[in-house]
């Protein structure tokens, strides 16, 4: 895919860099800390790292393709994830310093197609810019759901939920202010560490499709200006690097930054509004019922 002269890089070729990401740090990191180390590993521009794939909420074009890379790699059996959403390397992750990409997807394939031999109706999984229709990976469908059913509250209710989020999360005091003019502070609460320290936290809840700039988190700063020394911002869009940098940059008061992808996966943990339903397996033994 293309912005003028700019192409985000193929899936195979995010599988090499991915697992050099993995092992600069230290054979495991969450989707942010890859991403980032990938990021820095291969000098991607700006045009590149925030260019928005189509159709996929606010999930990014590289996003997206890092995703297929660590399917792909998951199925080759270098690395794998945890319900947490900790991506490692396996004993043969950290045996090979490289793989064939070709080698890597091919083998991924043609496993999918002996898995799926006999059903015509199903499509395979072969990832993105293949000749044959591709799948996504099996949380696409809910993700994408909840995103749009995100994207379509009122900005009150959408404040509401970001309470309730809070609160379920150990915050207490929390109270939605939702003043104009206010900086673009939305509420604050009260974080409570193991039952003995607490400190004042001003949030900021933005219902967004696009990315939030690093001027967004600057402004927000401000407004926290003798009112607290930790900030939140909460939006179902993304954040360019420019403000990732921000959020963090020394001497300044810390402000936490929590992207839709985040905010998903918050509220798939605390079942807010997502159920998690397990399938009952069945199997009948046989033998039993010949030794009756």
């Amino acid at each position: 895919m293309y912005i003028g002269a700019v192409r985000v890089p193929s899936f195979d070729k995010l599988l090499n860099p991915t697992l050099a990401a993995l092992r600069h740090l230290g054979g495991s990191a969450s989707i942010a800390e890859l991403l980032e180390q990938i990021i820095e590993d291969m000098q991607l521009s700006p045009d590149i790292v925030e260019q928005p794939h189509p159709g996929r909420g606010n999930r990014t074009e590289l996003e997206y393709r890092l995703a297929w890379a660590r399917t792909y790699l998951k199925n080759y059996g270098v690395i794998t994830n945890s319900s947490r959403g900790v991506w490692a390397l396996t004993p043969k992750g950290f045996e090979r310093e490289m793989v064939a990409s070709q080698e890597v997807v091919r083998f991924v394939r043609e496993q999918s197609r002996r898995e799926r031999h006999g059903r015509a109706e199903q499509t395979e999984i072969i990832g993105p810019g293949a000749e044959v229709e591709a799948v996504e990976d099996e949380t696409a469908s809910w993700r994408e759901t909840l995103m749009n059913t995100l994207l379509e509250m009122s900005p009150d209710a959408f404040e509401r939920l970001c309470q309730r989020l809070l609160r379920e999360s150990g915050f207490i005091q929390v109270e939605v202010t939702g003043r104009s003019g206010d900086g673009g502070i939305d509420g604050h609460g009260v974080v409570r560490l193991t039952g003995l320290l607490s400190f004042p936290v001003i949030f900021q809840c933005k219902r967004y499709r696009n990315t939030i700039s690093s001027g967004v988190v600057r402004d927000f700063r401000g407004a926290m200006v003798g009112r607290a020394d930790k900030g939140l911002i909460i939006t179902t869009g993304s954040f360019t690097r420019d403000a990732s940098v921000e959020a963090t940059r020394d001497g300044a008061p810390p402000i936490d930054l929590i992207d839709g992808e985040q905010l998903i996966d918050k509220l798939k943990d605390l079942r807010l509004g997502v159920a998690t339903k397990q399938v009952e397996v069945v199997e009948v033994n046989t033998e039993w019922f010949y030794a009756i």
